[in-house]
């Protein structure tokens, strides 16, 4: 039986904006996970572990507000390099250290988007590869300024003035925005949930 619409357990404008893009109606679902990485954890169990946590706390928060049984989609992404994960900056030095690293350098972005439904969590994962032109300490700086690393893993987004950075990619553009869209497409397929019926989120008004 098809499903009309998802909820989506993540407040990023990101990811709202690559679902609307293939077409799936949504809610957007707010839920707090403690995002903290556990000792000698690996970067792909961290990511996965993440985006299925998101996707049952969705879950048992529908349920919980009865609201309408819904399947709650979760995601993340981690930025890794040398086998660590550079997360989300925590003020402007941070994020140009991240930036010195990544300078000059192919790292690896994954991103594990999950499904909660009646009959569980179900979790895909995303792996790309992004090099970076080299980046002076003066870049680093203008870019943090910018405002726009401030909540990004690894301190730069693709889709953003942090393109400039960028000299190869090899793989999923949109799983280094931060939601695989074929792997999401695949996941939302197994539950019922069919792409192209809708441009917008649930409840979202035409304001044109």
């Amino acid at each position: 039986m098809d499903v009309d619409f998802v909820y989506l357990a993540s407040g990023s404008p990101r990811r709202r904006l690559l679902l609307s893009q293939i077409g799936v109606p949504f809610q957007v679902l707010s839920v707090a996970v403690d995002e903290s990485i556990v000792a000698a954890e690996a970067a792909v169990s961290y990511v996965s572990r993440l985006a299925e946590a998101k996707a049952a706390a969705g879950w048992h928060k529908s349920a919980a507000d009865g609201a309408p049984s819904r399947p709650v989609l979760g995601a993340d992404t981690a930025v890794v390099l040398d086998g660590a994960i550079l997360g989300k900056p925590a003020d402007g030095a941070d994020a140009q250290r991240m930036l010195r690293l990544l300078s000059s350098r192919t790292h690896e972005v994954l991103t594990a988007v999950a499904l909660a439904s009646a009959d569980g969590v179900v979790s895909r994962l995303s792996r790309s590869e992004v090099t970076f032109r080299e980046i002076a300490p003066r870049e680093a700086r203008e870019y943090w300024n910018t405002g726009e690393s401030l909540d990004k893993a690894g301190a730069y987004a693709i889709q953003g003035y942090g393109a400039v950075f960028i000299a190869g990619l090899s793989g999923s553009y949109s799983g280094v925005m931060g939601l695989p869209l074929f792997e999401t497409a695949e996941i939302l397929r197994s539950a019922g949930v069919p792409c192209w019926l809708a441009s917008r989120s649930v409840g979202e008004r035409d304001e044109r």
